[in-house]
């Protein structure tokens, strides 16, 4: 899938991609569906039609557009994520810099939030299934003023992985808007390992959806 239009100065080429073929969107109730686009250096974004388009895998996207959309960032524009640091849902000190030279999946949750519930246990499947692969998850849960309640979230979940908490959102306003919004809660980055933003995705995501995406980034050389 080509690009809407050539980079200029400054500018990031990023590349959407939609994850399901017609035989995945017959299997999975939700699939992935995103507009090809640019982002600039400031964050905004630019989104256009991709031009007239045919076949089976297209009609299926046209028709299934859930909450998740990705773009998938090709590795010579890829920004590098912020520094990210803090206590976790424990009072325990946690970076993100702490995973350099891992693939990491960093969900943004809240335990108030019925898409963050939706996706929890993929989620914790896929940090499991991918461990092997040098594949770390990392969490921010935001807007929960009590770590309490996002501990039961843990527990009623069983998450494994470590959870940034950011009562206030602080965190995610650090990331460009077009690739994390923060008012988009759940979303989802893929960071390469090198730490930078290979994949950007808005909203609830399903196993089937970041797997393919989560395979991509970690068969890349280092």
């Amino acid at each position: 899938m080509g690009l809407v239009r050539p980079a200029g100065p400054g500018r990031a080429r990023m590349r959407t991609a939609a994850l399901a073929g017609a035989a995945l969107v017959a299997a999975v109730a939700g699939c992935v569906f995103a507009a090809v686009g640019t982002v600039a250096a400031d964050g905004s974004r630019a989104e256009e039609a991709a031009g007239p388009a045919t076949g089976p895998a297209t009609e299926a996207r046209a028709a299934v557009r859930t909450a998740a959309e990705a773009v998938v960032i090709d590795p010579a524009d890829r920004p590098a994520a912020p520094a990210l640091a803090g206590g976790d849902l424990d009072g325990k000190p946690v970076r993100l810099d702490g995973f350099r030279g891992h693939v990491v999946v960093l969900n943004v949750w809240g335990s108030w939030c019925g898409p963050c519930r939706a996706e929890a246990d993929d989620l914790q499947r896929i940090a499991r299934q991918h461990r092997d692969q040098g594949v770390r998850f990392l969490g921010i849960n935001t807007r929960d003023p009590d770590r309490a309640a996002a501990r039961s979230f843990v527990r009623a979940h069983g998450l494994g992985f470590p959870s940034l908490h950011d009562p206030t959102g602080e965190l995610l306003l650090r990331f460009p808007p077009a690739l994390l919004n923060p008012q988009a809660i759940p979303s989802t980055l893929v960071i390469d390992r090198r730490g930078r933003i290979a994949v950007s995705i808005g909203g609830a995501i399903t196993e089937d959806e970041l797997s393919p995406l989560l395979a991509r980034v970690t068969e890349e050389a280092s």
